[in-house]
């Protein structure tokens, strides 16, 4: 037994069961967390957009846990350090030995510093790589004015070691602080305070006060306007998109005030998005005080603004409660998207709320069919050596929700409510594990209310495959009524013509979407295209789920459009679904591995690896 397992036997001896599983080591990070922990971080970077780099250093100040370590073993990936710098307790800083282990396809590279004595802070001078994961240099010609170059970052889920070299796991949180040089007429915002009056005059600055894990730094630079929303809401975008989304994010304060009158005060201060060019490859990124959105929710009539309620309800669960590992990855995603419908609730009622939730339980219903049964659980029993032993990230959104909402229902919002906040509040700025849910779920619910849940359908949520039998299945008023309609047209018995969409919301179209994927021909889309004007519709999730049936259907009349929204849009929701729709059908494989060619260097490093996988399968 060495010292610092020792040191987590001792501690794990001391806090119990629930926090032991808390301490077990994250295998997708080299970090030695276990015998040293960063407190917090300063940051004083260039950012270089002709060699498309950030150089400088990064400061860390470390907590020891183990008196007798004298390694700092940090998460790095394409970095290139010139030097790095122990500080000592007299506060003079000298040259530390150093040395970087082989590279690691998925994990990057261990650095490993070597010191004479436990610093309190090193530093570490590098600069990143032009094919950091993180980070997307777009030119001027992939921004709206066309005028200047744009960068932004996406650290989830381990590619925060790609631009700054941390402790990347989210068992770790600090707080930080940051410099940042960019070319005039840039602004630079981060997931952190950003004072919209602030000039850049030397160099941007910041300040996170809040503990936070890695996952969630954040760096955007471009050509941005800010516009305030409410007292502490606002937003930053492109000046030729900021009308468009200042109007579209307009019910954002009431969001934090719905939230907050479910789940307690938004701790972060201010809650400020940035909308970022369109090959940003998620929908939205949770990062604190700033979250990332992508542009194609903006859709001119708000009905896409659960995105929006789901980045908020973050701040709850998975900002201030996070996974310890991603093992965990429902405590973040599953418990977000229940409190997501929780806020749509509040502000839009049960109805807009119900028809949300329905779609999202049966298009989780229907993805079963590509996930492997055991990939299908909400955790694994294996063991955690990586990420191939993780279930299913998409999966774990809809389930987990499915999962929490099957208990507030059983006990009643009365017990459940009190419950879920007692759980933020008890566990607030830590990361958790499925481990000390489950003992708190039994302390705080479950054993005052045993009639909720079994032990035998608890197992059955958390490992099984697929979405238990008695699962109570969410039905809206409107989207039943739609059914007979969505049933007539497929059989031909409604007529395009008297279809009658005028009342339809964006949810009614995106389930007529779904139900008749795969159901018709040719030439009903044609029909349906011509009468509402689907392919050139500006609501992209309509769009996408259009695009997709058409592909399905052989209906090539809508390339046009279709090559368009792959050029311009790098969402991977939207963009992988369509190629592999595409490749598919021997018509449409040459079609769309030549849209790819001239797509991919658009798409965000994520993106092009999710679509170079589908690309690379025969």
């Amino acid at each position: 037994m060495t010292t610092s397992t020792l040191l987590r036997a001792t501690l794990c001896a001391i806090l119990g069961t629930a926090s032991a599983q808390a301490l077990a080591l994250d295998p997708l990070s080299y970090a030695n967390y276990d015998q040293v922990r960063t407190r917090a971080l300063h940051m004083d970077l260039k950012a270089d957009f002709e060699k498309k780099t950030l150089s400088g250093f990064a400061e860390l100040s470390l907590d020891w846990l183990d008196k007798s370590a004298r390694s700092l073993d940090l998460d790095t990936r394409e970095l290139t350090i010139s030097k790095i710098e122990a500080q000592d307790a007299m506060g003079r800083w000298t040259p530390a030995k150093y040395s970087l282990d082989k590279f690691d396809q998925e994990k990057g590279q261990a650095l490993h510093v070597q010191l004479p004595a436990q610093a309190p802070k090193v530093r570490i001078h590098y600069h990143t790589a032009p094919t950091a994961s993180a980070l997307q240099w777009l030119t001027p010609a992939q921004t709206l004015s066309g005028k200047r170059p744009f960068m932004f970052s996406q650290s989830q889920s381990i590619n925060a070691r790609s631009w700054v070299p941390v402790q990347d796991t989210p068992s770790v949180r600090f707080t930080y602080t940051a410099r940042i040089q960019a070319p005039q007429g840039l602004r630079v915002v981060m997931s952190a305070d950003n004072n919209p009056k602030a000039t850049g005059k030397g160099g941007w600055k910041f300040t996170m006060p809040q503990p936070i894990p890695s996952y969630l730094l954040a760096i955007g630079i471009g050509e941005l306007e800010a516009r305030t929303l409410g007292s502490r809401t606002g937003v930053y975008a492109e000046p030729l998109r900021m009308q468009a989304a200042a109007y579209e994010l307009a019910d954002t304060e009431k969001m934090v005030e719905a939230a907050e009158s479910l789940y307690g005060p938004y701790r972060w201060g201010r809650y400020d998005m940035l909308v970022l060019p369109p090959s940003f490859p998620i929908g939205g990124m949770e990062n604190p005080r700033l979250t990332f959105l992508t542009p194609t929710m903006i859709a001119g009539d708000r009905s896409l603004v659960d995105l929006i309620a789901h980045e908020l309800a973050h701040s709850w669960s998975g900002n201030l409660v996070t996974n310890a590992s991603w093992k965990h990855w429902w405590l973040n995603e599953g418990f977000t998207t229940y409190v997501t419908t929780r806020i749509l609730e509040v502000l839009y009622g049960q109805e807009v709320a119900l028809m949300n939730l329905q779609i999202e339980q049966e298009e989780a219903i229907d993805s079963l069919k590509e996930i492997p049964p055991a990939k299908q659980a909400l955790i694994t029993r294996a063991a955690d050596t990586g990420s191939d032993t993780y279930t299913d990230e998409g999966l774990a959104y809809p389930k987990g929700a499915w999962f929490l909402r099957t208990l507030e229902e059983r006990a009643g919002r009365a017990v459940f409510d009190p419950f879920l906040r007692g759980w933020f509040d008890s566990h607030a700025f830590q990361s958790v594990t499925t481990g000390q849910f489950i003992a708190y779920l039994r302390s705080n619910l479950l054993a005052k209310h045993p009639e909720v849940m079994s032990d035998a359908e608890l197992d059955e949520w958390l490992y099984g495959p697929g979405i238990p039998a008695s699962a109570k299945h969410a039905r809206s008023q409107r989207l039943t009524a739609l059914d007979a309609a969505t049933a007539a047209w497929i059989k031909g018995e409604l007529p395009t013509a008297k279809l009658d969409t005028k009342g339809w919301t964006a949810a009614e179209w995106m389930k007529f979407l779904n139900d008749i994927d795969n159901k018709v021909d040719a030439k009903r889309l044609k029909e349906l295209d011509l009468a509402f004007g689907l392919a050139r519709t500006g609501n992209n999730e309509v769009a996408f789920r259009f695009y997709r049936a058409a592909v399905h259907a052989g209906y090539r009349d809508i390339r046009p459009q279709l090559n368009a929204f792959l050029m311009s849009v790098g969402r991977q929701k939207f963009v992988v679904p369509l190629y592999t729709a595409l490749r598919a059908n021997a018509e449409d494989r040459a079609w769309a591995e030549n849209v790819y060619k001239s797509a991919r260097e658009r798409y965000h490093p994520e993106t092009q690896g999710s679509v170079d996988k589908q690309m690379a399968k025969q």
